[in-house]
């Protein structure tokens, strides 16, 4: 009779600070926060907060422009740190400098509806395989496809990350690579659709009602 397979580490929730991102431009939205665009009724940053909310143990949104707007979701608002709009590292920088938790996770804010066990599927991988760094990674083309803005990362990053930014780092999957990270597949039945975006407002009306 074979042994039952061990569980897999547990990260547990309130170890992890839920940063949802919407610093960007906007460029490809006609230059609107789209943090701030409706969507259901709500505005997209909010679907991602409440998606975020069960999974962490803090919450927070990186954010650029209408600060006002976005504390009125009820969570810190933290800046980049780094001036220019340098892209989604400068979000996940401002995370690691201000989250309090040993953890930090990462969601874009125009993607409604990312998988609700994000978290552990990205904390049981980054455990098991003594990572700091975890992505998901979801089929497109027949191929897995990293979606590295999706990203669980140990605040002993910080410093590695500020000085790959300083140095005119810009692309996540590269500084993701050079720290070790792991990709994580979220292919099963239940994933088709939950990384489908809203970049362009041809986007947002694909995503249905």
């Amino acid at each position: 009779m074979s042994a039952a397979p061990s569980p897999l580490p547990f990260l547990a929730p309130e170890r992890i600070t839920g940063l949802v991102l919407a610093g960007g431009l906007g460029t490809r939205m006609g230059g609107v926060d789209k943090g701030l665009v409706d969507w259901q009724g709500r505005p997209l940053a909010l679907h991602a907060l409440d998606r975020l909310r069960p999974q962490v143990g803090a919450l927070a949104i990186n954010a650029n422009r209408h600060a006002a707007a976005y504390a009125a979701f009820g969570v810190p608002v933290w800046a980049d740190s780094v001036a220019g709009h340098p892209g989604p590292l400068a979000g996940f920088l401002a995370g690691l400098e201000q989250a309090r938790t040993e953890w930090l996770l990462t969601v874009p804010c125009d993607t409604p509806r990312f998988p609700a066990d994000l978290a552990r599927r990205l904390g049981e991988a980054a455990l098991a395989q003594g990572a700091g760094l975890a992505i998901a990674a979801a089929p497109e083309g027949g191929a897995l496809r990293p979606q590295p803005v999706f990203c669980l990362m140990h605040a002993t990053l910080r410093d590695a990350l500020a000085r790959f930014v300083a140095g005119g780092g810009r692309k996540v999957g590269q500084w993701v690579a050079s720290e070790g990270g792991v990709a994580v597949p979220f292919d099963r039945p239940g994933d088709a659709g939950a990384f489908a975006n809203a970049n362009t407002p041809q986007d947002l009306q694909a995503l249905g009602p």
